[in-house]
This record gives C-alpha cells, structure tokens and sequence, in this order.
C-alpha cells in the first residue's frame, strides 16, 4: 500500500493506493493520525479510488478516522470509486454516515465552499 498526503487549500488530500487490509491499515492510520494533526481546518479528503479491496480492519480505521473528525468539527469526504468499498459501506449501512464523492475535484469543491 501507497499513502500520500499534501495541504490543497482549506483541505488535506490522503490518497491511497492498494489492499486496505490487516496488513495496509497501520500505514493508513499513522498516515491519517499525521495529516490531521497538521490540518487547520480540519477538512480532510480521503481518495480511495485506487483501493480495490478493504477488509474489516481498514474499515474500522476509516471509521476512527471519521468519528475523529467529527469530534473535532471537522469534515471528512472518502472518493469512491465503483466497486467494492461503495459496495462495503452500503451493505454495512455505513453510507449514511460518511460524505464521498465520485472525483478529488469534487470533494476538494465540496470542502473549499464549507470553509
């Protein structure tokens, strides 16, 4: 798994890329623990459409990530791409809790205007 992560205005961007799994999430969390630590304002975009799988470890440090930011009146928007993680959150009924979007521009929109 690949983590990046960079300051874009009132946002920062995580991509990520690979298997969110047992063996990809404590690089997640160590790098989403960083990127919001540093985040002022706390409006954090979440690009996982170049993960093409997450277990239920990765979607629990998805879930942390976001009841952090809530904590912190933050915002947090996940970029979706078809397939398995849309498909994830809407079988575990998570899709009526976490913001996503289809594209990083749109996301990046979404947070610019709320600022």
């Amino acid at each position: 798994m690949v983590v990046r992560s960079w300051r874009e205005g009132p946002c920062t961007v995580v991509h990520v890329a690979g298997d969110l799994d047992v063996a990809g999430a404590p690089r997640l969390q160590a790098e989403l623990e960083q990127a919001m630590a540093a985040a002022d304002p706390l409006n954090v975009v979440l690009d996982l459409t170049e993960v093409p799988f997450c277990d239920s470890v990765g979607l629990g440090v998805l879930v942390a990530a976001h009841n952090h930011v809530r904590r912190m009146n933050g915002r947090m928007i996940l970029v979706l791409a078809p397939g398995m993680i849309r498909h994830l959150l809407t079988i575990t009924n998570l899709d009526r809790h976490f913001a996503t979007s289809h594209s990083l521009t749109e996301a990046r929109e979404a947070l610019g205007s709320a600022a």
